[in-house]
C-alpha cells in the first residue's frame, strides 16, 4: 500500500485510510469484542477499555501477553498496518500493543498525550460508528492548569484540526503531531455540522474537517457539506501502537 496516496493534505503527518476493513470483518470483530470475558474490560468514568498484548509497566517496559489471534488472522489488522509502511522504523515493524476502548453516546476522553513508552506512531481503527477526532496544542504560556491532565502545561480549547472518522477506517498519527499535540473526542451525543466543511463544537466556535473531501459515506459527505447533525452510536476503536521497550527483548 502507498501510504503516501492517503496523506492528508495540510498536515505533516496524519494519514487517513477509509474502508480499511469491510463490513463483514468489522462485524466479525466487533462479534469478537462482545464474546470476550466481562473480567478484561477496565472501567474508566468516561468509558471502558481492554488491554491487548500485555501491560506497560516500570520504565515504559511492556510485560507480554499474547495478542487475540484475530489480529494477525483473519481479518489480520496488525498485518494490514504493516502492509501500510507506517511502523517501518519501529523497533519491531509492527504494532505489538492494542488498546481496546468502547466509547457510548456522550462519551468522549480529554485531550491528552500517548506518553515516551510507545514509538511515535499510532494507527487508530473505528469500529461502529463514525467520531469526530481532534488534536491541540499547548498554549505559549507554562502556566499551570486543570485544562492539561498531569503534565501542568495548560491546552488551548480550540482544536488546532479536526478529522471525522468514519466506521472502518484508519488514521495513522506520525512526527510532531504524536510528540508535541495531544488528542481528543468531545463528550457528545451527536455531531453537528455548519455545512462547508465545519463542525460546530460544544464551546460555539467551529472547526474545519480536514479530512472532509476523503470521506467515503456518502450520506456523512453531504451532511458535513451541507449541514446538519449525525447521531453517535456505540463505538469501538482499536489504537495500535509499538512499545519501544518488552521484557526479555521479545
Amino acid at each position: 500500500m502507498d501510504l503516501a496516496k492517503h496523506h492528508l493534505q495540510g498536515t505533516s503527518a496524519i494519514y487517513y485510510i477509509p474502508n480499511f476493513i469491510s463490513e463483514d470483518e468489522e462485524q466479525y470483530l466487533l462479534r469478537k469484542i462482545e464474546d470476550s470475558p466481562k473480567q478484561k474490560w477496565k472501567m474508566l468514568n468516561n468509558r471502558r477499555l481492554q488491554l491487548w498484548g500485555g501491560e506497560i509497566l516500570q520504565k515504559n517496559v511492556l510485560f507480554r501477553n499474547d495478542l487475540p489471534p484475530f489480529l494477525n488472522h483473519y481479518p489480520d489488522v496488525l498485518g494490514r498496518l504493516k502492509f501500510t509502511g507506517a511502523f517501518d522504523q519501529s523497533p519491531h515493524k509492527g504494532p505489538n500493543h492494542v488498546i481496546l476502548n468502547e466509547y457510548h453516546p456522550g462519551q468522549g476522553i480529554m485531550p491528552h498525550e500517548d506518553g515516551p513508552s510507545y514509538h511515535p506512531v499510532v494507527a487508530t481503527i473505528s469500529l461502529g460508528s463514525h467520531t469526530a477526532f481532534h488534536y491541540y496544542r499547548y498554549k505559549d504560556n507554562e502556566s499551570v492548569n486543570g485544562d492539561s491532565g498531569a503534565t501542568g502545561r495548560s491546552v488551548e480549547h480550540t482544536p488546532l484540526l479536526s478529522l471525522i472518522l468514519e466506521p472502518r477506517s484508519v488514521v495513522v498519527t506520525t512526527g510532531e503531531l504524536y510528540t508535541m499535540h495531544l488528542h481528543g473526542i468531545d463528550e457528545v451525543d451527536a455531531d453537528t455540522f455548519a455545512g462547508d466543511g465545519f463542525l460546530l463544537l460544544p464551546s460555539g466556535s467551529q472547526s474545519l474537517i480536514m479530512n472532509h473531501h476523503m470521506i467515503q459515506d456518502k450520506s456523512i459527505a453531504q451532511i458535513i457539506e451541507s449541514g446538519g447533525t449525525i447521531e453517535r452510536t456505540t463505538r469501538h476503536s482499536l489504537t495500535c501502537r509499538d512499545v519501544e521497550k518488552v521484557a526479555g527483548g521479545r
